[in-house]
């Protein structure tokens, strides 16, 4: 059996794929989403088919060997982006091509379903912010949730006014009057805070007892995150835009974080997070996969998720269910989802839908500035 054709595909806004096609007919999927870089994956994943063609697609560690270290310059979220795809693709056709799903060839699952947390927060306390609210919520509650992740929202420098920390707040300490005790709340900074301002800020909600904060701070200074993680009483985590396990292995080391958030698109594929996984083990430190765009990455994800001890909960936004691209959209129930039984990653993708051409936007919303200034502004 060797690789014949690889296909890409722009179906939805935020979600590109890859099809890998074998001699003998079997098809593999991933997902190449990087957002603001599009044609710069597209041109990585030409470059590597250029060596992947002809391959054997059952050589998954070797065929990610030699992308990630042929060239000089390795890493890098395009080419990670690139190889995360792949990977996911030929893992899809392995498990195809023995008839099983993909876990069954990872050593199998450790539990016998997946936990998921969705997206929900309170945006504003006006009325019609908090009808909205309350709208999600309800509809969220249905199919059993009891995690959810929401952010403060906006831009923030590096101190802000006690009216802006205390609005969050008081939506904060409002979303968990709505839910209860029972329900896990957490909050994603997006890297957009200074420690000091992040500590601050964490001290403020530690009261309504979050599950955990995410990039408090940006990525790039393992220190600067410990220093939040040392001051505050409750799990910071990171990792989403981490890139293998060799930018992960700092973060393990300095015990920086409680959590850490591969991204299966981003971070290697499946043969990496799997690694990363095993490798956060030792440190007592859980993955909480993140997962923000489309229905591929999703259920690549999961194969992962079914097989490492060290899982606590499942990124998903409403995307990641089906986007319409899948025949049977991925089923919450109870806050969980069950094991894929169907060989591969477990889906069939519509091929109709696939063929459709997304329009280009600008997938982090152009360019962020502060009005009082004009100067550059994280979102």
């Amino acid at each position: 059996m060797k690789i014949a054709a690889i296909e890409q595909f722009f179906p939805r806004p935020r979600i590109r794929l890859i099809k890998i096609t074998t001699d003998t007919g079997l098809a593999g999927w991933g997902e190449t989403t990087l957002e603001g870089k599009p044609k710069s994956v597209i041109g990585a994943v030409e470059e590597l088919a250029a060596y992947l063609i002809g391959k054997d697609p059952l050589r998954i560690e070797h065929h990610w060997q030699h992308m990630y270290r042929s060239a000089f310059f390795r890493g890098g979220n395009v080419l990670m982006t690139a190889m995360s795809g792949i990977d996911q693709a030929l893992w899809d056709i392995t498990g195809k091509h023995y008839g099983v799903p993909t876990y069954q060839l990872l050593g199998g699952a450790v539990r016998d379903r997946i936990r998921v947390y969705a997206h929900w927060g309170i945006g504003s306390l006006t009325d019609e912010g908090k009808a909205a609210a309350r709208s999600r919520l309800d509809l969220l509650q249905k199919s059993g949730y009891t995690g959810f992740k929401s952010g403060p929202g906006g831009k923030w420098r590096a101190h802000e006014p006690p009216s802006m920390i205390d609005a969050f707040v008081e939506r904060a300490f409002l979303m968990r009057e709505w839910v209860g005790p029972d329900v896990e709340l957490a909050f994603d900074f997006h890297g957009k805070m200074t420690p000091a301002l992040a500590i601050e800020i964490c001290q403020e909600i530690k009261g309504m007892r979050p599950m955990f904060v995410e990039e408090p701070v940006p990525q790039e200074n393992v220190d600067a995150l410990k220093l939040v993680s040392d001051h505050v009483p409750f799990p910071i985590a990171t990792g989403e835009r981490l890139l293998s396990r060799w930018e992960f292995r700092e973060v393990f080391e300095k015990q920086a974080v409680a959590y850490i958030q591969p991204d299966i698109s981003h971070a290697g594929g499946i043969t990496e997070l799997k690694k990363i996984a095993n490798m956060a083990e030792v440190y007592y430190i859980h993955i909480m996969p993140h997962c923000a765009i489309g229905p591929v990455a999703f259920s690549a994800s999961l194969h992962v998720d079914a097989v490492v001890p060290n899982f606590l909960m499942q990124e998903q936004i409403d995307q990641g269910l089906g986007a319409g691209l899948l025949k049977e959209d991925w089923l919450v129930k109870e806050g969980h989802i069950d094991l894929p039984v169907k060989p591969g990653l477990g889906f069939e993708i519509d091929e109709q839908e696939i063929q459709k051409q997304a329009i280009y936007q600008e997938e982090l919303g152009g360019e962020y500035y502060y009005e009082t200034d004009g100067s550059v502004a994280d979102w």
